[in-house]
């Protein structure tokens, strides 16, 4: 049942995720108000999010097309007839006092994603709408409700525990990360809310017949905390089993900043929210017409495009992997290629340009480098205008300012010299002051070759262009 690798001192750790994803539809799920982040708190509710009495909740349909969109992504059956149900429980983020969401007949289920070889299933994505968002720093005393959030289209993606670890787990996640942006129905920022995971845990022993209690972690909000918080929440299930204590069935909470679990409310189940069909929206039936249309105008998928790339630009599939991995850098790199090298490209776009966005722990588009820009940058190195070297600190001064590549160069005078007769005087003067070990060099010693160019580099400030630079010195030390 468990590979041995992934074991924990002795138990299998058993995981799932549910995952939500905030749909990017121009309205709410049943509201005409805007589906917008980032506006003045409780501007953007309409009286059918605050459940007034006499209001009717209407379906948005573009929320469909885009669940019946990530269904046909991962390979799940789009259902015929949708019913919502009411989710029933009080809390200050939840005026209605109860959510619309689907629990027996949601618009996908039976998935599957493909994780490095690996099949995670998916038991079933299903539409329900957003909670409003409490926030308990803005006042010392008080906690305020931001009602903008309420309302919001969701669709919330339940694997089943099909997967063995914390690591395995980060890379389930990133995978639906990956189709929900290259589909284009969430862009999927973790730090905005519009992507939220809960993991469901449970260890047992790899011979056991039937998984262990469970327990549900929520509030964990980027890849990091997800590993992070399934490793200790592991731990500390151990730590009770071996201690003889049973684990409660519970919802427990992550601390990123104690990096901990801790108990928030015990043994959850179902029944607990009285759940029962809305009787405001009748079953939604789905045809056959709407899905045609919906796979019809499909956007191209991360494995496509991976293939497209290697094909397009002769491209090894390592590296058409990590340009794929993210659809805003994959982007990047197709408007690059448009004017530059592709090879090349890739390789400063996998190397020195994901360097800074990790160091940075920014994402593309808040740095200040643009295709245009970079690709001027892949052209200045093909053509031989500046170095390998030289362009590192090019690059740096584009991270920094946003300055046009062209007139950082030319303003700092960063050209590389590639005048034969201007590189054979400078190589001349260095190989009369440094007879003895040209003679060395002569004489055997062939590792002498680098400390010349060495000197050339040195004496031309690193603008010397080092390919005419070892053929000069071949035929000099001849």
């Amino acid at each position: 049942m468990a590979q041995n690798s992934t074991l924990v001192n002795g138990w299998q750790p058993v995981i799932g995720l549910e995952i939500h994803v905030q749909l990017q539809t121009n309205t709410k799920l049943f509201s005409p108000a805007k589906n917008q982040f980032g506006e003045e708190a409780n501007t953007l509710v309409d009286l059918i999010d605050m459940g007034l009495p006499g209001v009717l909740p209407v379906l948005n349909d573009g929320a469909v097309k885009q669940g019946i969109a990530f269904g046909l992504a991962t390979n799940a059956e789009i259902t015929k007839t949708m019913v919502f149900d009411r989710k029933n429980y009080f809390y200050p983020d939840l005026p209605k006092g109860y959510q619309i969401t689907q629990l027996h007949y949601p618009i996908v289920k039976n998935g599957i994603v493909d994780v490095e070889g690996k099949q995670v299933r998916i038991h079933q994505a299903h539409l329900e709408e957003d909670a409003g968002k409490s926030m308990h720093d803005v006042y010392d005393s008080e906690s305020v409700v931001d009602l903008n959030r309420s309302g919001v289209p969701l669709l919330e993606i339940v694997s089943e525990p099909d997967i063995r670890s914390a690591e395995e787990a980060v890379k389930y996640l990133k995978k639906i990360h990956q189709i929900i942006t290259y589909l284009d129905i969430s862009d999927g920022d973790m730090s905005q809310g519009s992507m939220r995971c809960d993991a469901n845990v449970s260890i047992m022993r790899p011979d056991d017949k039937e998984f262990g209690i469970r327990a549900e972690i929520k509030n964990i909000n980027s890849f990091r905390f997800v590993e992070k918080a399934i490793n200790f929440e592991i731990k500390r299930q151990i730590k009770v089993l071996e201690s003889g204590e049973k684990v409660e069935q519970e919802t427990r909470l992550y601390d990123s900043v104690k990096d901990e679990t801790r108990s928030m409310r015990t043994k959850e189940f179902a029944n607990d929210y009285r759940y029962f069909p809305c009787p405001d929206l009748v079953p939604h039936e789905i045809s056959e017409d709407l899905v045609k249309e919906v796979k019809d105008n499909l956007s191209e998928l991360p494995e496509e495009k991976q293939k497209r790339l290697m094909e397009t630009h002769n491209l090894n599939e390592y590296d058409a992997s990590v340009l794929c991995a993210d659809k805003s850098i994959a982007n990047f790199f197709e408007e690059v290629a448009k004017g530059a090298n592709a090879e090349l490209a890739a390789k400063w776009i996998i190397g020195d340009l994901n360097a800074l966005l990790n160091k940075n722990d920014i994402s593309l588009k808040e740095s200040k480098v643009d295709a245009a820009n970079f690709s001027k940058l892949i052209q200045n190195i093909s053509n031989n205008t500046i170095s390998g070297k030289i362009a590192k600190d090019v690059l740096d001064e584009v991270w920094q300012s946003g300055e046009d590549v062209a007139k950082i160069i030319e303003g700092q005078g960063m050209q590389q010299i590639s005048d034969e007769g201007e590189l054979e005087k400078i190589i001349d003067k260095i190989l009369t002051e440094n007879i003895s070990q040209v003679e060395a060099y002569k004489s055997g010693k062939d590792k002498l070759f680098g400390f010349f160019v060495g000197q050339v580099m040195k004496a031309t400030h690193g603008k010397a262009n080092p390919s005419l630079v070892n053929q000069i010195l071949k035929d000099k030390l001849k």
